[in-house]
């Protein structure tokens, strides 16, 4: 039950082969299966590791700012850390050639791992996508204004009247790893809620033909070709399908530790069928101008057995800076808090928990209670006041996980670094339906429609 819980959840999206050429209608959306492995990291004791760098290399991407607030670093994958939660397994090009992506919430570029071979007979099969091999790729010139939206390489000068001159990209890691690469336009066909093949052109994406590094090029990174960016800037995946779906998108992540394991869904698109408004909390996206890629709410307040807990609202407050503020992140199993939030939260499960203390605590987890001779143990109930006036209520289950046989831990960790932020994890999300709405900036979350898609 432990390994299952602090497992890696994959989702797969179920991409059509077809050629034909269909246009979404306005009732279509994209439909994609999540499905649960787990088998690395093994261990919750593990998994803290996993997000902790996760978390660090997220913030590394706010920099290091000045009061003038006159410099903005290029932002920075956390998944290719080896942490991230979810692998896609992505058909590019004509004809499709299947590749494996690590997805990230956490940033928005998409890249994959090429290979300008003309012979590719000796390269195992699904290694690289080969850009000479479909008819369809081409790269993106350097003075193209697309290029922009990409770091650059210093050093490199654009030749504005050369026909071949591709836009170069070099994407940086904080712990030193990189790819390099041209930025480029591709096709990719996947299938609608209708089961018709939708094929989307100019998917634009990074070819990578350089990626060096432990995060990217090691055994961390779990024999993926690339990564997936779905965070909010223009270039991620959710935002170049999402304007043809109704800059829209949603996902459900199902409590794996059952048996059997109920399917997981991520859908691009509106779907009233799944999402029924009248139904759905809302919760507006706030804006930091520093970290534009990450989704961003308000939390007001907590509760525990219905009773607010004294924390300053400025625990919850983005500074000047940029620091602070708290993140929605699929990719984080954990879920992280201001540490002034977080001492307050155990002290009060400590003083309300019944259950004896266990006897071996688990690495890394500051409340641990053992649960044997209970068949069903009961947790006082937390929620959360966001900003507009909703509220998230999440069962026992998502913050108090089996660590051990017999042995429930609290799944809260403290954020001790000034300039990171709060993160509401993958756990602290199962079993809601959480509805990413980008026309009008706010994330809707309800506990119904998990079952429906």
């Amino acid at each position: 039950m432990a390994e299952r819980a602090a497992g890696v959840i994959f989702f797969f999206l179920l991409i059509s082969a077809a050629a034909a050429v269909n246009r979404p209608t306005k009732l279509e959306y994209l439909k994609l299966p999540l499905l649960h492995k787990d088998t690395f990291p093994p261990t919750p004791s593990q998994s803290l590791s996993s997000d902790i760098r996760r978390l660090n290399t997220l913030y590394s991407s706010l920099g290091h700012r000045s009061t003038t607030r006159s410099a903005k670093l290029p932002l920075t994958s956390g998944a290719t850390t080896g942490s991230g939660q979810y692998f896609v397994d992505l058909r590019l090009g004509t004809p499709p050639q299947r590749l494996l992506l690590v997805a990230d919430t956490g940033s928005d570029l998409v890249w994959v791992s090429c290979s300008a071979c003309r012979n590719c007979s000796s390269r195992p099969p699904n290694s690289a996508f080969l850009a000479r091999h479909s008819s369809t790729y081409f790269p993106y010139h350097c003075y193209d204004k697309k290029c922009r939206l990409v770091p650059n390489p210093t050093g490199v000068a654009c030749n504005h009247t050369r026909l071949h001159s591709p836009c170069r990209y070099e994407y940086s890691y904080s712990d030193g790893s990189e790819t390099k690469g041209f930025f480029s336009t591709e096709t990719t066909t996947l299938n609608a809620s209708s089961g018709r093949p939708v094929q989307f052109r100019n998917l634009a994406f990074g070819c990578s033909f350089e990626a060096t590094g432990p995060s990217i090029a090691g055994p961390s990174f779990n024999g993926a070709q690339g990564v997936m960016g779905l965070g909010r800037g223009s270039i991620s995946l959710s935002s170049q399908l999402g304007r043809r779906f109704g800059n829209k998108f949603s996902y459900c992540l199902m409590d794996y530790t059952l048996s059997p394991t109920p399917t997981s869904y991520l859908l691009i698109g509106r779907s009233t069928a799944v999402n029924d408004p009248k139904k759905m909390n809302y919760t507006p996206i706030i804006s930091n101008p520093f970290a534009s890629t990450f989704y961003y709410i308000g939390i007001e307040s907590v509760y525990i057995e219905d009773v607010k807990l004294p924390i300053r609202p400025s625990v919850w407050a983005i500074d000047e800076l940029g620091n602070g503020g708290t993140v929605m992140d699929s990719g984080t199993t954990l879920t992280f808090l201001a540490e002034p939030a977080y001492r307050r939260i155990v002290q009060v499960f400590k003083r309300l928990v019944t259950l004896p203390e266990a006897d071996e605590p688990t690495v890394g987890f500051d409340l641990c209670v053992n649960v044997s001779g209970e068949s069903r143990p009961s947790f006082p109930k937390m929620s959360f006041k966001l900003s507009g006036n909703s509220v998230l209520s999440p069962p026992s289950g998502n913050y108090f996980i089996d660590t051990a046989e017999d042995v429930k831990c609290l799944a809260l960790q403290p954020l001790t670094a000034s300039s990171g932020f709060s993160v509401i994890g993958n756990l602290m999300q199962q079993g809601f339906m959480f509805e990413f709405d980008r026309d009008r900036s706010r994330i809707g979350f309800s506990r119904h429609g998990c079952g429906k898609p």
